[in-house]
């Protein structure tokens, strides 16, 4: 609901601040993008491992991390995450060289 997505982009800030309490966390994206009628996000959470993940949320690291006063604003959310191995960050600095 795009009336809610201030309300969301709020909440996932202020989680994300909260977050870094949390061991091998080591920060957050917040990706937002109008379709159509609606807002969507996409949040990227980096952790040092994946047993840093299993430490936040549990055995089932897959389920996916949603508060509940962000379910509370969201109209859907995915149940499962993806996990990746981070592999590089390129910033256009580093193409220069």
């Amino acid at each position: 609901m795009p009336g809610n997505a201030a309300a969301y982009e709020r909440l996932a800030q202020e989680e994300a601040i909260a977050e870094k309490k949390i061991a091998g966390y080591r920060g957050i994206d917040l990706l937002r993008r109008r379709a159509g009628d609606e807002v969507e996000f996409v949040t990227i959470m980096r952790f040092d491992s994946l047993a840093n993940v299993k430490a936040f949320v549990g055995e089932d690291y897959e389920r996916s991390f949603v508060p509940p006063q962000a379910r509370a604003v969201l109209k859907r959310f995915d149940d499962r995450s993806q996990h990746y191995e981070h592999i590089r960050h390129i910033d256009y600095a580093d193409a220069q060289e």
